[in-house]
């Protein structure tokens, strides 16, 4: 025990520091690498208009057969 102990401490003890990345590097992009992160972020948004539309209608859609399966249902009886 006392050996791997020993093996251990020599083993920490001899290990050097990691030389990281630099976080002291300021963010120095081009304006056409943000003009083009800004076009792809419209395209984006102007896609949510129809898919926020279409699903609206689904759940209506849902809703409104729901209404409709129930109200036939009660017709008949």
């Amino acid at each position: 025990m006392k050996r791997i102990m020993t093996a251990m401490f020599l083993t920490l003890g001899s290990a050097s520091y990691s030389y990281a990345a630099s976080t002291s590097k300021v963010y120095m992009s081009g304006t056409l690498v943000l003009l083009f992160l800004g076009f792809c972020a419209l395209v984006l948004t102007v896609q949510l208009i129809p898919a926020m539309v279409m699903l609206y209608g689904m759940i209506r859609g849902a809703l409104d057969s729901k209404k409709e399966k129930t109200y036939s249902s009660a017709k008949t009886r």
